[in-house]
């Protein structure tokens, strides 16, 4: 691009992405049609907007600093396919995306958790997700039982998505170059939901206290959480997981049948949350 984007503010998280060919994998991993509907959170300079109004049907651009919107507006003036709106991804509704939403973004690293929650609550309008998150956390992301990365994150999102990793992104693809390393991570939203919000809720509220006090067994840690002793006993029997193991050691089909037979209307939800 003939101009330059203003420099990249620290208090944001601002890190670009510089490298056209890492730019090309990306939109390459997210397999973008022709007729698709893309949400990019985050465009920055728009180096990976400008691929994707190639390759997508129309993109919405989410961008809270006002100084890469107007430049941005100023730089994509003429692209028909492309909307460029000043929003915080925190507080975005992204339950009103259009249906099948292909999401792309490089989220910014100390709030690419919450920002990922948030779009797996609106997983009804998202069919896929494509994003560039620090190393750790693609790592926990992929992550699988008895693992050290294995944890709340990597339940959650497995439990609602085919998780898998894409490939490593050095810090010096960045600019200005961050103190850590990234990764791509794609997360394809499964095309059968039978689990309404309150039993993924009791999904997530078993999940969270199970890896609470990962330390601990389930059983104490579960009892730790309020469940009743009874009552776990009870989901023992129903499902023959010994509560005597570790939060770690469980599948995500395991958390599923778990919580499934400690569903009680009584307990109270949490919500998705961090």
């Amino acid at each position: 691009m003939a101009n330059l984007p203003p420099p990249p503010r620290k208090r944001l998280g601002q890190h670009f992405l510089i490298d056209p060919n890492l730019l090309r994998k990306i939109v390459s991993f997210a397999d973008l049609q022709p007729d698709d509907f893309v949400c990019e959170i985050g465009p920055g300079g728009g180096a990976l907007t400008r691929l994707l109004c190639q390759g997508a049907r129309q993109v919405l651009a989410l961008e809270v600093d006002p100084r890469m919107v107007d430049f941005l507006k100023g730089e994509f003036g003429e692209c028909a396919n492309l909307a460029i709106q000043a929003q915080d991804a925190l507080r975005y509704p992204f339950d009103q995306l259009p249906e099948s939403t292909v999401v792309v973004a490089n989220l910014p690293y100390n709030i690419s958790t919450p920002i990922m929650f948030r779009l797996l609550e609106a997983r009804s309008k998202i069919r896929r997700m494509v994003l560039t998150v620090q190393l750790e956390v693609a790592k926990r992301l992929t992550a699988k039982p008895n693992s050290k990365d294995y944890g709340v994150l990597s339940v959650m999102a497995q439990h609602l998505a085919d998780v898998r990793f894409g490939f490593p992104v050095s810090r010096k693809c960045f600019r200005p170059v961050p103190d850590v390393d990234s990764g791509v991570v794609r997360l394809d939203i499964r095309a059968y939901q039978p689990h309404s919000s309150q039993e993924t809720e009791a999904f997530a509220l078993v999940v969270r206290a199970a890896f609470g006090q990962r330390r601990k067994t389930l059983l104490n840690a579960l009892r730790g959480a309020g469940f009743a002793v009874a009552q776990l006993e009870k989901a023992q029997e129903l499902t023959n997981i010994a509560l005597t193991r570790r939060a770690e050691t469980l599948s995500v089909e395991e958390f599923q049948h778990l919580s499934e037979a400690l569903k009680d209307p009584r307990h109270p939800s949490v919500s998705l949350h961090t």
